[in-house]
């Protein structure tokens, strides 16, 4: 097992990472807890799978729990599911000490995130992320939200979890589709400021996608790391530290936006064409070459994920798109800051382009 730790003070908090976790998670949850009793939110995917192995894992160190399954999909990061949730915590009887277990994706993790910093004035909760995207990224950090018709994550709260759990076997499981989507993210911490960890990811990305469980381990290590060491300098994206984190959301929200927030484009997806363009985008601007631009589309575009406008699916007008990205909760002082680059491991945050550019940018990557 490797234990990394996100130092805030205080509040700073474990994360351990090892095969086989899940089935010891009841020991590593049972000195947080004030009384032998706790909380599993899930999905209904991950239930079938996971849900009695954790169960069990409690039951052996002698705490009891309670289960609230929820429906798999993003539907269920919405007002609705945020109701349903903290209406059934509120009748389980929480109370402000006890630690809910989120058990799943993203979806999930953001979602009892969210419920558990409102509820009672917030209580805590512990990550046991079953998804590369959430290993990687989501669990990690303290960012907690619903979606809303106007936008992705516009409603919601900085939350930190009291432990993270992963158990990187759970990836055996995942789709294909999924495990790729994560991915993305993985790809992400290489092209903020590691060009050597982007060079690893190059040569060791098909293997990881693959199976290759050496190569996933050091993926999650090293990507909880560096988001560890990001939020610790930049916990609640102040001083511009923690928006490098966004590299392509900007651009991948409006996509995910466009398709309705569905199935259609699954968030790392939309992660991984809006990397490409927030590339493109500072090349056609003289700020980094195209050749590390097009070095960012050819990896994506190998490992099978979304590289362009048409392969995510999305041929809507570029004042569509920014119309969505006008509604970014970044947006400050009427300008959205952008993530973007001067080369592979480069990036930087400038409010120095506006939408209208944006807008013209993306009415030319229509036909690519």
């Amino acid at each position: 097992m490797e234990k990394l730790t996100v130092e805030l003070g205080a509040r700073s908090y474990p994360i351990l990472i090892g095969d086989g976790l899940l089935a010891e998670i009841g020991a590593h949850v049972a000195p947080l807890l004030k009384r032998p009793r706790t909380m599993i939110v899930t999905d209904s995917h991950v239930a079938d799978s996971y849900l009695a192995r954790v169960g069990a894992s409690l039951g052996a160190e002698g705490i009891s729990f309670s289960s609230f399954v929820l429906p798999a999909g993003e539907g269920t990061k919405s007002w609705d599911g945020l109701a349903r949730l903290t209406e059934w915590l509120i009748g389980e009887g929480i109370e402000r000490s006890d630690h809910v277990i989120a058990l799943g994706g993203g979806v999930i993790g953001d979602l009892v995130g969210f419920a558990c910093s409102i509820v009672k004035r917030g209580c805590a909760f512990i990550q046991a992320p079953t998804t590369l995207l959430a290993q990687v990224d989501s669990s990690v950090g303290g960012k907690t939200a619903i979606n809303v018709a106007a936008g992705k994550n516009l409603i919601g709260a900085f939350h930190q979890p009291a432990l993270v759990v992963i158990d990187p076997t759970t990836l055996a499981t995942l789709p294909p589709r999924e495990l790729g989507a994560g991915y993305a993210e993985v790809v992400k911490y290489g092209l903020i400021d590691d060009a050597g960890f982007f060079a690893w990811c190059e040569a060791n990305g098909a293997a990881l996608l693959a199976g290759d469980g050496e190569a996933r381990h050091r993926a999650i290590a090293h990507s909880v790391a560096a988001k560890a060491r990001i939020v610790a300098a930049d916990e609640r994206e102040t001083q511009d530290v923690r928006a490098l984190l966004n590299l392509g959301h900007s651009f991948g929200h409006a996509l995910e936006a466009e398709t309705g927030y569905s199935d259609r484009l699954l968030h790392g997806e939309a992660v991984a064409a809006g990397m490409v363009l927030a590339h493109q985008f500072s090349a056609a601007h003289g700020l980094c070459s195209a050749a590390d631009a097009a070095r960012v589309r050819d990896h994506l575009a190998g490992v099978g994920l979304p590289h362009s406008l048409t392969s995510a699916g999305v041929n809507s007008g570029g004042a569509a798109l920014a119309a969505h990205m006008a509604h970014d909760k970044k947006v400050r002082g009427g300008k959205l800051p952008l993530i973007l680059t001067r080369g592979i491991g480069q990036s930087f945050v400038t409010d120095a382009y506006g939408l209208d550019a944006v807008a013209a940018f993306l009415d030319g990557q229509q036909a690519t």
